[in-house]
This record gives C-alpha cells, structure tokens and sequence, in this order.
C-alpha cells in the first residue's frame, strides 16, 4: 500500500515535500522474499526512480538481502515478514524490514566478520552494510526487529 504523508518542510523557508511510503506484508519464504524484490523495484519505479537505474538497482540488491535474512533467520512459523519503503524526496530513500523474531539479532554496525573459507553463507549484511549510507536494528513493538537500510538521495535544485 503506498501512502503520501503529509507535505512538511525541514527548515524554514524550503518548499514542502511529500514523503511516500510504501508497506507490504509477505509470506516468510523465498518467494515472499522475491516478490518484496520486485514490488519494491515496481514502487520505486512509481516514484520516479527508474527500473535499471543505479539508484533502483541498490535499492533492489538491499531489499533481496534484507527480505533474505528475514525468511532464514527470522522467521516465525504463521509469521509473515514486512517491508516499508520511505521516500524523501532530495534527502532520503529509507529500507526497512521486519520479522517477528526479536531474540535473533544481527551484529551491530561496524560489528560484521567475513564468513570463514569455505562457508557458504554470512555475507548478506556485508554486503547491506557497503551499499547503504547508513543501516541499523531496531526492536519492533510489539514483537521482533526491524533492519532499516539508508540510502541518501541527490537533492533538488
């Protein structure tokens, strides 16, 4: 569901923005995941941000990881997971994701290890933490964690 907020300003005397958000539950498996991928590529593409830009293409590439690590490490059987997409526009695009497991949580920022030889997994949250500007997890209310990814957007003339 996409909801355009309110228009606000950040500061005086700039002209009022409207912030999009997108929200969308999916099933906690590997095609839940995947369709997250794509209808986040379709919203974005809505708001302006063409599909096979760089800018979609990153964002794309940290919803698959994102919606990854909520199926395989957090998900809750009867559980779905959920994405929401902000938009700000000339100051932020804002990923987040949520799953209902709240005990499992990933290492902090700045915190990440490279697998070992050999493993064949691990290397998610490395990669959200080189594309994103910023990320981060927060605890969700009432239950489970959100893993929210930053990207700064190019601002308005």
């Amino acid at each position: 569901m996409t909801t355009p907020a309110t228009p606000t300003t950040s500061d005086v005397g700039q002209s009022p923005v409207t912030v999009c958000v997108f929200t969308q539950r999916f099933s906690s498996t590997p095609r839940g995941a995947r369709l997250a991928r794509h209808l986040a590529v379709h919203q974005l593409d809505r708001w302006g941000v063409p599909q096979g830009s760089d800018l979609s293409g990153t964002a794309a590439l940290l919803v698959a990881e994102l919606a990854a690590n909520a199926v395989t490490h957090g998900r809750v059987p009867g559980r779905d997971f959920e994405l929401t997409l902000t938009r700000v526009p000339g100051a932020v695009l804002r990923i987040e994701v949520s799953d209902t497991r709240g005990e499992k949580q990933p290492p902090a920022p700045g915190r990440l290890s490279p697998p070992a030889p050999g493993e064949t997994s691990g290397r998610g949250l490395l990669l959200v933490e080189a594309l994103a500007d910023r990320w981060c997890v927060l605890d969700r209310v009432p239950v489970g964690k959100t893993v929210r990814a930053e990207l700064d957007l190019p601002r308005r003339p």
